[in-house]
């Protein structure tokens, strides 16, 4: 138990985020030892596991308490620690509630179609996918709905491309699908209050209120 919980904590160190079908991974979401054994080592280097069953990855990420301490001399830490600008941060809460969102709502509603058919041993079903219910958005309909509030084409082009570079999304000819990090970088019950009465609050004045929320703890 020893040594793979050192391979899974050293795997996700190097590669950012993995799959929760790999074999380690899936063990640490079944195994309750050998889950505390993994969030024993982190807790005491200052991070945790990071899932969720939205997503189809799992990534680590600082503590809370670490988060002073490791990022505090940034000037834009509690805003976001990834450097993003304040309109990068808006675009990335833009992408999630237009990717995001309706995929959750995608995956709720077919389990719950499952659950309601007749099955004899009640089993419980697992949500879809993420890749199968994740549908991307247009980025020529991103630009013309948001580019005047987000800097326009150069600027949101820029942006984008930081979002991509770090794994929030990806980008496939027109289409903006949701990348590993997408759907891990917030606890919606958490941060609900943010997510209302968050960024985009002042940042789209003229707007309904939408979504919002303070980029995630940086994965390591």
């Amino acid at each position: 138990m020893t040594e793979d919980a050192q391979i899974l904590i050293a795997r996700l160190l190097a590669h950012q985020t993995l799959r929760r079908e790999d074999k380690l991974v899936k063990r640490a979401l079944s195994d309750e030892l050998f889950r505390a054994d993994v969030d024993s080592r982190l807790q005491a280097c200052g991070m945790k596991f990071v899932d969720n069953v939205y997503a189809d990855h799992v990534t680590l990420a600082l503590t809370r308490a670490s988060e002073s301490k490791v990022f505090g001399t940034r000037e834009t830490w509690q805003n976001n620690n990834f450097g993003l600008a304040r309109d990068g941060v808006a675009l990335l809460v833009v992408l999630w509630s237009l990717i995001i969102l309706p995929k959750r709502e995608r995956q709720e509603a077919h389990q719950l179609a499952e659950e309601n058919q007749n099955d004899m041993f009640g089993k419980e079903k697992p949500l879809p996918r993420a890749e199968e219910s994740s549908i991307g958005i247009s980025y020529r309909a991103l630009l013309a709905d948001f580019g005047d509030k987000l800097g326009k084409k150069t600027r949101m082009d820029m942006n984008l491309g930081q979002l991509v570079r770090y794994g929030f999304v990806e980008r496939k000819a027109d289409l903006i699908v949701e990348g590993p990090l997408l759907d891990l970088m917030m606890d919606t019950d958490t941060l609900k209050e943010r997510i209302i009465n968050g960024a985009l609050s002042d940042i789209f004045p003229s707007q309904p209120k939408t979504p919002a929320v303070i980029a995630a703890h940086e994965p390591v």
